[in-house]
């Protein structure tokens, strides 16, 4: 048995879903005129009021449907899919889609001030506004999140059965790996894989990671015995 961590164990909605506008690198955007559908790699960033600030795609169709749109913009939606970094099965961990208005600014650079959002894991739904998206920070570990959970799989697979034997609802009974799939300032989300499926579980870090930096302290403060009761 592991003693309580002193935080709340996972990121709020809106900081989950403003982390994953931070990490992604494509996003699929639709007009809802005609539902016209246009993928955008390595085309957008995220201003502090979370509008996405894109470089025109040069889309013809689209290009005709913002010069007869509106002066408030051309009715649109956003969507991003936010995939795990390590190879596992079902990678999708979760999907926002940000319904709003484009508008072009200047040349070569559209606008797209979103209204409202809807944030989904595990099959919910749940809808944030666009004052609480843009209120939510980014997780601080984002940018690092790849390389170390990265690590993690490739180089300390004790480790990650030790947490997942300690925090797993049901001990290892049919594991075959463990594998990490998420991770925030706030703790570390493992996969249990079983031949016929798996599980996933979220061990919470005691005190927040600050940075990249304390991953490593705060994993090893999970494995302390001082916080560990028998």
């Amino acid at each position: 048995m592991v003693a309580a961590p002193d935080t709340h164990p996972e990121p709020t909605d809106a900081e989950r879903a403003r982390t994953v506008l931070a990490a992604a690198d494509s996003l699929s955007l639709t007009t809802t005129v005609g539902d016209h559908r246009i993928d955008c790699v390595a085309l957008h960033a995220v201003d502090a009021a979370s509008r996405l600030v894109l470089l025109d795609p040069a889309d013809p169709h689209l290009t005709e449907q913002l010069a007869g749109a509106p002066g408030s913009g051309l009715a649109a939606y956003a969507e991003f899919t936010d995939v795990a970094p390590v190879a596992v099965r079902d990678r999708v961990r979760a999907r926002l889609t940000l319904s709003g208005r484009l508008t072009t600014a200047g040349p070569d650079t559209l606008v797209f001030r979103p209204a409202r959002a809807a944030f989904s894991d595990d099959d919910t739904v749940r809808s944030l506004d666009a004052a609480a998206l843009a209120a939510a920070p980014p997780d601080p570990l984002t940018a690092r999140e790849p390389e170390l959970l990265g690590h993690l799989d490739t180089g300390h697979a004790d480790v990650l059965v030790q947490l997942a034997d300690l925090y797993g609802p049901d001990g290892l009974t049919g594991v075959e790996r463990v594998r990490p799939v998420r991770l925030d300032r706030k703790g570390l989300v493992l996969r249990l894989e079983r031949a016929a499926g798996h599980d996933d579980v979220r061990v919470p870090f005691f005190t927040e990671a600050r940075g990249p930096h304390d991953v490593g302290h705060r994993i090893q403060e999970l494995l302390d015995p001082a916080h560990i009761h028998h």
